[in-house]
This record gives C-alpha cells, structure tokens and sequence, in this order.
C-alpha cells in the first residue's frame, strides 16, 4: 500500500462536453471526459490515475473473460441548489463493493484510494453533471481480473476504475412486470448479494423473454420454490400492503440496495410501519386482489423509484391502482430527490460535497 496516496491527473486536451444535450440523455451512452484507473500487482494497489476515457488493452486471456472475476457498483453524484456538486452515500457503496470483491475472491479497495479518487474524479468533470430535474452523473466503479493467462483461480493482478456518464430519470412511465417462476437469478450460499458482473449475464434470457412479452422488468422469486420475492430486474422491490411498507428480508441471493435502505430508513422516520420479511408472490396478488395492496414499485440507483403499473401472475395481468400525490413511492421519492440537490435538510448525513 502506498504510504501517502497522489493521484497522477492527467487532464484531456479535447474535451467532449460539447457533445451532451441535457434534454436528451440516452443512459450509459455518452461518458465524461476522464475516468480513474488503478492497477493492483505484487500483491498492493499501486499509484491511482485519473486519465482521459478511452479503451483498456487487455489479453485474450484475460481471466476475467473467461473464469467471471469481475465486480461493479452504482452510485450518482448531484448538482446542488447552489450550484456546487455532491454524492449520495459513497461510503456505502465503497462497503459494497468490497463485499462483492471478498465474495469473488478479490481484492478490498482502500477508502482512500476510492473516496480520493471518486472525488477528484467527479471534481475534475464536474462540468458533466445536469442539473435539469430528475438527472445525475451516474457513478460506476468496476473491478476486473487481468491475468492473462487461462487456469481456474483467483487472478494475481487487476484494475479497478470509474468512469461516470449524465443521465435522465431512468423510468418517465410506470412500469409492467412479471413474476419468474422458472428460470433463477441466484440461490441462497450462491453470489447474488455480490455485483458481480455473472449475475447480470445469467438474468439476460429471461428479461428479455418478459420484454418480448410486453414487460419491463421481472420480479425474481426464490431458486426453490419459485414463490417467495426477491428482487424486480436490476432494482430491489417493495410493496405497500395493509398501510406497511414491506420488501423482502436480505439474504445470499438478495443484492443489499442503498437506495432500499434509504427508503426504509426514511420511512421509519415518518412514522411507516416497515416489515422486512418473506413475501409471498400469492401473498401480494392476494393482496391485490381484496384491495390490500394499495402500492408496489422498484428501488435502485438508476431509477430511484420505479412505480409498478402492472403485474403478471401465473398467465394473467393484475394492474394496480393508479399513484396519487399521496403515494408513499411518490413522496420518498421526492424526498430522496430533495435531498439529493440540496433541496432538503440532509439529517441522514448521506450527502458528501466533492
């Protein structure tokens, strides 16, 4: 480990911030000029980089290719009521990540390294962060095995880095989705509390099955008996049933969200009684169907809160009741998004100024 961390900054010379319209942002499209890049060899991070974006030379061999030792996160930053810059929870997606890493048999990043970087990065491009409503500078550190030979164990050397891209409101509309009883995201002891990039992949044929059947998103359920929830596509999923907010409880297989814990613990400020528990996919259709269930939406970094307008059951749609501005979904979204810009008091301390 380096004694005293410098970031070597090595500033583009042709800027690509004349190429972003704000008013149409295609997500993960267009990326900020610069990104960090930190090797890891002889067993210790060395001197973190911050260059200008463009493509890492990597070997055919490369072991994250082929044996999967690869990891990432998604964070934002925000622009300020007063014009300035800050990022949501970075230390909670710092913890993350190196879950995900001691997961994948991996690497741990140092605070330093992360926050330091994260920041003189965001700082360097601070140009690149909207400030039209619902938008944000989409944060994504990575980690990859860079090996380049083949041989199933862990990787000696690899690269972690972030780079960041402006985007719009992830979801403008409500959304359709459908439980999946047959195929699996992940099973309990297995990795889908991690962000490995393997999770992602395996999910790919089913999602697009739903969307091929006119759904967004799925709803994932358990690996056994395919009936208890877990989590909707890329987000984490919560319903409002008998006045509770309730989402299922975290588990192996169940991605601990940092927009889901922000949700909860505003919530529990306001006074919502919430259950983390088992749900039932008949519980909620049930629920549905007495007028129990009043609300249902996703929780994730890319959409923040994706009300839920419809959802699919055993071959038949259930549409849910329309939200009204008394919608919990629609007021912690607000508050999140207060919050975010500077908007409302910051008495979670979540905000970090860069």
């Amino acid at each position: 480990m380096l004694d005293t961390l410098t970031i070597d900054v090595q500033p583009t010379t042709a800027s690509r911030l004349t190429a972003l319209d704000p008013a149409n942002m295609e997500f993960g499209k267009l990326f900020a000029d610069h990104m960090l890049s930190v090797e890891f060899t002889g067993g210790e991070w060395q001197q973190p980089r911050i260059v200008p974006y463009g493509p890492l030379a990597i070997s055919p061999a490369n072991s994250a290719i082929h044996y999967g030792q690869a990891i990432f996160e998604g964070m934002k930053a925000y622009r300020q009521a007063d014009g300035s810059v800050a990022l949501f929870r970075p230390l909670d997606n710092w913890r993350r990540l190196n879950a995900s890493a001691e997961r994948m048999a991996m690497p741990t990043i140092p605070e330093d390294i992360f926050m330091q970087g994260l920041r003189e990065l965001v700082k360097l491009d601070a140009g690149w962060v909207p400030n039209m409503s619902g938008s944000s500078l989409y944060i994504r550190p990575f980690m990859f095995a860079t090996d380049g030979a083949l041989g199933v164990r862990p990787s000696e050397t690899y690269h972690f880095g972030i780079i960041t891209c402006p985007v719009a409101a992830f979801f403008t509309k409500p959304v359709r989705v459908r439980f999946e009883q047959q195929y699996v995201r992940a099973a309990p002891g297995g990795a889908g509390y991690a962000k490995n990039a393997g999770n992602y992949g395996a999910a790919m044929l089913p999602s697009k099955l739903a969307q091929q059947e006119g759904y967004h998103q799925l709803i994932w359920t358990d690996a056994s008996e395919h009936q208890y929830v877990e989590e909707s596509g890329a987000m984490n999923v919560m319903f409002v049933l008998d006045g509770k907010l309730i989402t299922p409880e975290l588990s192996t297989s169940i991605l601990d969200g940092i927009t889901r814990r922000s949700v909860l613990e505003l919530a529990r400020t306001w006074g919502v009684p919430v259950e983390e528990r088992r749900v039932a996919s008949r519980e909620i259709i049930e629920g549905l169907a007495a007028g129990r269930l009043t609300e249902a939406f996703g929780v994730g970094t890319a959409a923040t809160i994706a009300t839920i307008a419809t959802m699919g059951y055993g071959g038949q749609d259930y549409d849910l009741p329309a939200p009204t501005e008394s919608s919990f979904a629609r007021r912690v979204g607000a508050a999140l998004e207060a919050i975010r810009t500077g908007n409302a008091a910051d008495t979670h301390n979540w905000m970090v100024a860069v």
